[in-house]
């Protein structure tokens, strides 16, 4: 072939990658693993085979973990912690550092060993996964450093049970170890069996810096071994990243067992492309949006929503460009899409796309010549895809696109927001006016503008919805692992013998408060309020599902407008509540005696400085500009939840209401309170406050009734966004949210949560990319 002719073609010579060194690591093991636990190695046993996706061939055998081996795993974390924690962060730091330069001392075997097990390209892995996870070990080693002075009065949660997919399995591994040690907890961690050998060579570089016996163990098995981690009673935190349908049997698995619990999920992210977009710039961020690790990524834009004006010529770009896309060895440097990582994706990948050209929609895949052995899946396009469509609506991870189009920019949101997932989206407009008004009204966690796939140990990373709950990396990801070191205790409701017991008694019936009007109970019943020496005080309404389901559609009614109300306009109705409830602080503070038996002037005084507290905070839970590897702006905006279920505590019924309503709406959530279920008379006594304060309609929901079962109903209920549970029975309402995922909080029966808890469980962190350039034509 002449050099004339190699121009016009711009044909690929093969550039394969050396095995060898990896091999080699295989070969010293005799290719066969236990687990890592405390330290050191465990015997084979029991064993199965990884094997290369894109060949077929087996690398190694790795043993099936038990639940003893769990069991051993956890025991030895346990037994590390006291001496982890005890070391101080200035001392962690130091090895989370050489953790970092081991990573990066053994950058290449990581990647081509990465390569060999996953079928990922090798670009990929050299490029983006090694130094992401070195990037992460050195972003945590400085949080370990500052630990102490920015987040006082907290500590690491304990011993952490963490489940990593098989997509990512070194970044994954990354993702959750290195926030864990930063904050003086230990680990046991299950990685993917399809992809387990990167985290035993990574267990190899813990034993080589010396790291503590115990602090990270590794067992290695299949779902069930999973499972057993998850049973353990001695873990403190549990962190999975995996599929949606697994993550609700881990929720409803933990419900009501204490563990703190992240859950980062699958996705379904649209990838928007309005008429004013540069078009090539945006079909390049299709390719690494789909294209990018064959489409295994929770959250690949694998929904391309176009707006009409464009959509043909932007299709007929895009198909030139999927021509061009190189399929083939991983470990050829010239690969664009490698291999998927089992057959049994493959076939799913094959189940799900024939589905979709059964529903209607049109199939387009490369001509290019696609590999006949291994796990090899051309790029795919799926267009005139209905909204409704299998395609459209479940995740298929792989190299599949399916289009849509859309006409303005209202139904470009409705049709991105039309999952139940949550976890990212792209945006590709050259006005950033139009972005930045689009991205809050896009139900994802992490938004990109004019980019995809951007990711950094700054910038925190989860979904919305069905795509899961907390977040990892930056300090957002650093609070999943971190707890009160002294929580404040509520005092009980005793009677007191020098208590005011004067009150008069009223004879009434309390009604509902549900869109802003108060409301019979539907059911008809009412329920008789006891005072402290049994005799009747009054009555309130038996609050019923129905009740509930018009107060859920009340909250949603007002949610939209009250999330999008400034803080100083919130804050200026919480000053009016305060003020209004002074002038009636008598009245209140009789009630409470009435009720409890104890002298309620203290409990109104309280509720009003927690109403001014709340007022402060309501335009100053800033955001933050995270500082990333990458030219981006990333802005960390919090976001209200939506509309919350909040049972209050029994204790205090004043203040116990004030302490969870203030916060909740402060931040721009709507709610439906359930008062205390002993002494609701003070609660359906505040809607008359709430009446004459400016609170709009529906913002403020109270029912009355059986606590318990009521925020059971709530729980349930898939427009309810999150739940607060301040009682004895938390496996009630953890167990009930698997539904649609829904977030729960459940702090520790008797104990008030500082305000930061508060601020976070109130609200989620979108996360948005705004990349640039200093490459200026000047």
């Amino acid at each position: 072939m002449s050099v004339a002719e190699i121009f016009e073609t711009m044909d690929y010579g093969p550039a394969p990658e050396s095995a060898a060194p990896a091999l080699a690591w295989l070969s010293q093991h005799q290719s066969r693993f236990g687990h890592f636990i405390g330290g050191a190695w465990t015997a084979p046993t029991a064993t199965f085979p990884t094997n290369n996706p894109a060949t077929g061939t087996e690398l190694a055998q790795l043993s099936q973990g038990s639940a003893e081996d769990i069991a051993a795993a956890v025991a030895a974390a346990r037994t590390a912690l006291p001496a982890w924690r005890a070391l101080g962060g200035a001392g962690r730091a130091r090895y989370l550092y050489a953790l970092a330069r081991q990573v990066q001392k053994h950058a290449r075997l990581f990647a081509v060993l990465e390569t060999l097990d996953n079928g990922k390209p090798i670009r990929e892995t050299r490029d983006i996964d090694i130094p992401l996870v070195a990037r992460h070990f050195y972003h945590h080693a400085g949080w370990a450093t500052l630990l102490e002075s920015e987040f006082p009065g907290y500590e690491g949660v304990g011993v952490c049970g963490q489940i990593i997919p098989w997509n990512f399995p070194l970044l994954m591994l990354a993702w959750k170890i290195a926030p864990a040690l930063a904050t003086g907890s230990t680990v046991v961690l299950k990685p993917a069996e399809f992809t387990s050998l990167t985290a035993l060579l990574f267990a190899e570089i813990c034993q080589e810096v010396g790291l503590p016996d115990g602090v990270v163990n590794i067992v290695t098995g299949d779902g069930t071994t999973g499972a057993a981690l998850v049973a353990h009673p001695e873990i403190d935190k549990l962190a999975f990243t995996g599929s949606t349908e697994v993550g609700r049997l881990i929720r409803k698995a933990t419900a009501g067992s204490g563990k703190k619990l992240t859950l980062e999920l699958g996705g379904k992210s649209p990838f928007l492309v309005f008429e004013d977009a540069d078009l090539d710039a945006a079909v390049e961020g299709v390719v690494d949006a789909i294209w990018f690790n064959q489409g295994q990524v929770c959250c690949a834009g694998s929904r391309l929503l176009v707006q009409e004006s464009i959509e043909a010529r932007f299709i007929e770009k895009l198909k030139r460009r999927m021509e061009t896309l190189r399929v083939g060895d991983p470990m050829d440097k010239v690969a664009d899409i490698g291999a998927i990582v089992a057959p049994v994706q493959l076939a799913r990948i094959s189940e799900l796309v024939q589905a979709g050209v059964e529903e209607g929609a049109t199939l387009y895949q490369t001509t290019q010549a696609c590999p006949t052995n291994g796990c090899f899946y051309p790029p795919t396009l799926l267009t005139g895809v209905a909204p409704a469509s299998v395609v459209a609506q479940q995740e298929i991870f792989g190299p599949v696109l399916v289009a849509m189009s859309f006409r303005t920019p209202a139904e470009a949101v409705a049709l991105a927001n039309n999952t139940p997932y949550g976890l990212a989206a792209s945006l590709w407009s050259e006005s950033l006016n139009q972005c930045l008004e689009l991205a809050p009204k896009l139900k994802a966690g992490t938004i990109w503008i004019n980019g995809t796939n951007l990711f950094d140990a700054a910038a925190g990373f989860g979904g919305y919805r069905e795509s899961g709950f907390g977040r990892e990396g930056g300090r957002e990801g650093l609070w999943e692992y971190l707890v009160e070191s002294t929580p404040v205790v509520v005092p009980s409701s005793q009677a007191s013998a020098s208590a005011t017991k004067e009150a008069p008694t009223l004879d009434q019936t309390a009604k509902l408060y549900i869109g802003g009007k108060q409301a019979r109970p539907d059911s008809g019943y009412s329920r008789r309020v006891l005072g402290p020496d049994g005799t009747s005080i009054g009555l309130v309404g038996e609050g019923s599902r129905k009740d509930l389901r018009n107060a859920v559609e009340a909250a949603r009614a007002a949610s939209a407008g009250w999330g999008t109300t400034s803080g100083h306009n919130r804050a200026q109705i919480l000053y009016y509540l305060a003020e209004n409830l002074n002038y009636r602080s008598t009245e209140f503070a009789a009630r409470i005696a009435q009720q409890t038996g104890l002298d309620g002037t203290a409990e109104v005084d309280a509720a009003l400085q927690s109403l001014f507290v709340w007022a402060a905070w309501a335009d100053k839970n800033d955001g933050a500009v995270h500082r990333t590897v990458q030219k981006s702006v990333v802005l960390a905006m919090p976001e209200p939840l939506g509309v919350l279920g909040i049972a209050c505590p029994s204790a205090q019924p004043l203040l116990g209401l004030i302490n969870t309503v203030a916060p909740a709406i402060a931040l721009g959530n709507a709610v439906i309170a359930v008062p205390s279920e002993a002494h609701p008379l003070s609660a359906t006594d505040f809607y008359q406050v709430l009446e004459t304060s400016d609170v709009p309609s529906g913002v403020v929901n109270i029912v009355t009734g059986e606590r318990d079962a009521l925020l059971k109903t709530l729980a349930e209920h898939d427009d309810v966004d999150g739940v607060w549970y301040f009682g004895e029975n938390p496996a009630l309402v953890e167990a009930a949210s698997v539904g649609n995922l829904k977030r729960t909080w459940c702090p520790k029966p008797g104990t008030l949560p500082r305000p930061d808890a508060f601020l976070r469980a109130a609200t989620q962190v979108k996360n948005i990319w705004l990349p640039y350039t200093d490459e200026l034509p000047w």
